[in-house]
């Protein structure tokens, strides 16, 4: 995966300061609901994720100011970050239409206030629906994938990012709040539905990236494609449940690394973010 040299890059897609205000997790309408979409890739305690505590944001300084094109990349590693989210912008600026307002990426080390309470690099990165942030602390992502047992890499990274811009999709188009009404487990709870579309979306997003001559990411490998799908069986409930001695498909809240592996790939064959539709069908890829 590259970065074309002279595409702009939107370095206001990316902050280092929190954007959140604290409070409970009930911002936004979601509710319950946000332990399983901020839980993304760890299968962790909820009790652990969000409310509580009393550690501090730990912002992180951002030099993605200095980032203005993709060449950028080359000189400073961290330029990659608003670049993934330049690409997201634009596809999901033509395909949601409308009025749209794009997420922010919000970066921190150690832990963070938001609008959906505070949470610790250990859950992973994630969506707050209650400020419209995706949070990330980015030098964590590698070792989350390893400790996962993914191959890693740019494309990975990318994933991980258009999977949580895929919650806000879901958020904007209100099919959140309408999942939050079921509040169960399982294959098919709407928990686990949420996911695999923002699973979807992704896969949609790297068909145009792949095929859109005016994005800023070029030169999408083979390699790359089987990274996500690699991802994608990373963060599965059954691979994460067997790293912790046993698969308990009634708990899963993301379904497993089969269904996440089959939805990556329904949308990135299709590009068509209107197949990504997971409450309509009842074959989820288990």
């Amino acid at each position: 995966m590259d970065f074309k040299s002279d595409a702009r890059i939107d370095s206001g897609s990316v902050g280092g300061a929190s954007g959140g205000r604290g409070g409970g997790i009930a911002v936004g309408g979601i509710g319950g609901l946000i332990i399983v979409v901020i839980a993304l890739f760890l299968g962790i305690d909820p009790s652990a994720i969000l409310g509580g505590g009393s550690g501090q944001t730990q912002p992180q300084a951002s030099s993605t100011s200095q980032c203005s094109t993709g060449a950028d990349v080359q000189r400073d590693a961290d330029c990659r970050w608003p670049a993934y989210m330049t690409s997201l912008n634009q596809y999901w600026g033509k395909a949601a239409g409308g009025n749209f307002q794009p997420p922010t990426m919000l970066k921190f080390s150690g832990s963070v206030n938001t609008a959906c309470g505070q949470a610790s690099s250990q859950v992973g990165p994630f969506y707050c629906p209650g400020d419209q942030k995706i949070y990330i602390d980015t030098s964590f992502v590698q070792q989350l994938l390893d400790q996962l047992g993914a191959q890693g890499g740019p494309a990975a990274e990318a994933y991980i990012v258009a999977h949580e811009y895929g919650h806000h999709i879901e958020n904007v188009t209100g099919v959140l709040e309408k999942a939050q009404q079921d509040k169960s487990t399982g294959p098919t709870s709407s928990g686990v539905r949420v996911e695999l579309m923002a699973d979807c979306y992704a896969g949609v997003w790297f068909n145009f990236a792949n095929k859109d001559t005016t994005d800023i990411i070029e030169n999408i490998t083979q390699d790359d494609l089987n990274r996500v799908v690699d991802a994608a069986r990373a963060v599965g409930d059954d691979h994460i449940q067997s790293q912790q001695g046993g698969v308990n498909p009634d708990a899963w809240t993301h379904g497993s690394s089969k269904m996440r592996q089959y939805w990556v790939q329904k949308g990135f064959q299709s590009g068509d973010p209107n197949q990504c539709d997971t409450f309509a069908t009842d074959n989820l890829g288990q």
